[in-house]
């Protein structure tokens, strides 16, 4: 079976309950992905792989679907306490051909823009030691932002991230960054439609 992806959206969402897991679920229907069975997998952004909008991207997922996604969670219970989660990518200029990278980081006491920064790094990085990119990396995240792009191998960097102040009154508070994967342009796996349509032939 052939479980490559043919696109992938971005979404995020925060959310507050008294329970631990029911915030979580909060998380999740705010990003918009709480009907789905969702499968975390690690870090390769796939050759080809098309991204599309989040409007788009949720309505290609149906309830219960089994779905792929790289995701960042953070939670926490301590009132006002800053908690971030995101997620980076970083696509090769050669996409057609060779795999980019997403990478996960969440953040105690740090702003959305400072802990998407860092992901960010991370899966520009991962890239760049992949395709033989030289960089100093004493250097600050900006500089070599820089000398990736002028390299002409790596064609985009970009992170989408959550960020919030635990609830006063003590309440979980949990905040995740997704990328959701799409199968086909149905939002379906193919190689189950395929099968669904050998079963209908050997059944007629």
């Amino acid at each position: 079976m052939n479980f490559v992806p043919k696109e992938v959206f971005f979404t995020k969402g925060v959310g507050k309950h008294k329970n631990k897991l029911q915030s979580f679920e909060e998380a999740l229907r705010d990003a918009g992905i709480e009907k789905c069975n969702l499968v975390t997998v690690s870090s390769i952004f796939p050759p080809k792989c098309k991204m599309i909008s989040r409007e788009e991207g949720l309505k290609k997922l149906n309830a219960g679907q089994i779905t792929f996604c790289v995701m960042a969670r953070n939670e926490t219970n301590e009132p006002n306490r800053l908690i971030s989660s995101a997620i980076g990518l970083a696509i090769p200029s050669e996409r057609e051909e060779q795999y980019g990278y997403l990478s996960e980081h969440h953040g105690f006491g740090e702003t959305g823009e400072k802990t998407g920064d860092y992901a960010e790094d991370l899966a520009a990085t991962m890239l760049a030691t992949t395709l033989g990119v030289e960089f100093n990396a004493d250097t600050s995240w900006d500089e070599r932002e820089q000398a990736y792009k002028s390299s002409g191998k790596i064609f985009k960097t970009k992170s989408t991230c959550q960020s919030a102040e635990g609830d006063k009154e003590g309440k979980w508070t949990t905040v995740i960054a997704v990328a959701v994967f799409i199968m086909d342009e149905n939002g379906t796996n193919q190689t189950n439609q395929n099968n669904q349509g050998n079963e209908s032939k050997g059944s007629s």
